[in-house]
């Protein structure tokens, strides 16, 4: 498989992004391939928060987010999406597909064999990474969701369809305008690292492509297993769940994530910020404190119903389930 390498140098000195690359060279089914992950925290840590970007961010999107989570005392491990970042970046378009990035994050969860996990999610990385814990729910135990929609074959938002276009037709995406005119709180140096990962057309193959991955149809590849994950977490998540995102994000809107909130009877009352767009992230210090008491206060809640549930005698495992995701 052709795949391009961005060079090291490109990601030297990039504005509030100090932090030490991992690398995975051999996930199972994407030899050949180099995957890039931050890893921030302590590896024992009770709660990891795994952290999946959109497009045509990478992760530098959650740098803002990263220092006030594990100063909470988390873990945080955040992968650039093949195609994105520091990782490698395959030239096909056929190669990139919704089952090839969902797989990367399947393997990249059992390569470092992750557990307790927060499913942090923006965008696109919310379309695929939702779709995940009905198929290792024993992993997951929270939902930190900004921005996104499981794609479950439902025509697609008007903005949305309007960015797939334009992606599709712009051989060159100009990431850093792109990032400067939906995010006027960025500075010029923050632009710039956003368009970091890619030198030329070359490298801009996923950015092309995956905003027309997401399923907008109901035989399109990824509908059914989106159907699945949304039945799912409606009838059998019971892990913590809070959900934010702009009121002028221009790409999703907010009747449909609400819809989303809705279909999750475990998640908390959304936060809905007036003067934040579609990159929710880049607002993350004002908003990731609360978030974090918001899970924790749900967990304490769970754990005292559990405890209450083993006090009376209905804790002995006959019909529990393998964790807050049920037993799939």
């Amino acid at each position: 498989m052709e795949a391009l390498r961005t060079p090291d140098e490109r990601f030297e000195n990039l504005h509030g992004y100090a932090f030490q690359p991992h690398y995975l060279d051999s996930l199972p089914g994407y030899e050949g391939l180099r995957l890039h992950y931050l890893d921030e925290g302590p590896v024992d840590a009770e709660k990891v928060f795994l952290c999946l970007h959109g497009n045509p961010t990478w992760s530098y999107l959650w740098r803002r987010m990263i220092p006030i989570i594990t100063a909470a005392g988390h873990r945080v491990v955040a992968p650039d999406l093949f195609g994105y970042g520091r990782s490698d970046k395959p030239v096909d378009p056929e190669v990139h597909s919704f089952d090839f990035h969902r797989g990367t994050v399947t393997a990249l969860i059992e390569a470092l064999d992750l557990d307790r996990i927060t499913l942090t999610v923006h965008e696109w990385g919310g379309t695929v990474g939702l779709t995940v814990p009905p198929a290792m729910p024993e992993r997951f135990s929270g939902l930190f969701v900004m921005s996104t929609l499981l794609a479950t074959g439902r025509p697609l938002p008007e903005g949305y369809r309007d960015w797939k276009r334009i992606s599709a037709e712009d051989e060159d995406l100009n990431v850093r305008a792109v990032m400067a005119r939906t995010n006027r709180i960025l500075n010029f140096g923050e632009c710039n690292a956003y368009g970091a990962p890619f030198p030329d057309a070359r490298y801009k193959t996923a950015l092309r492509v995956v905003p027309s991955l997401i399923p907008a149809a109901d035989d399109a590849p990824g509908a059914a297993l989106s159907r699945e994950a949304l039945a799912w977490l409606g009838e059998a998540w019971r892990g913590s769940g809070v959900m934010m995102f702009g009121a002028r994000d221009p790409l999703i809107g907010q009747r449909r994530m609400m819809e989303l909130v809705n279909a999750i009877p475990s998640m908390a009352d959304p936060f809905v910020f007036e003067h934040v767009g579609h990159f929710t992230p880049e607002w993350g210090d004002e908003f990731t404190v609360r978030a974090l008491q918001v899970l924790a206060e749900q967990d304490a809640i769970r754990a005292a119903a559990e405890d209450q549930d083993d006090a009376d005698g209905d804790g002995d495992g006959g019909d529990a389930p393998d964790g807050p995701g049920g037993d799939g």
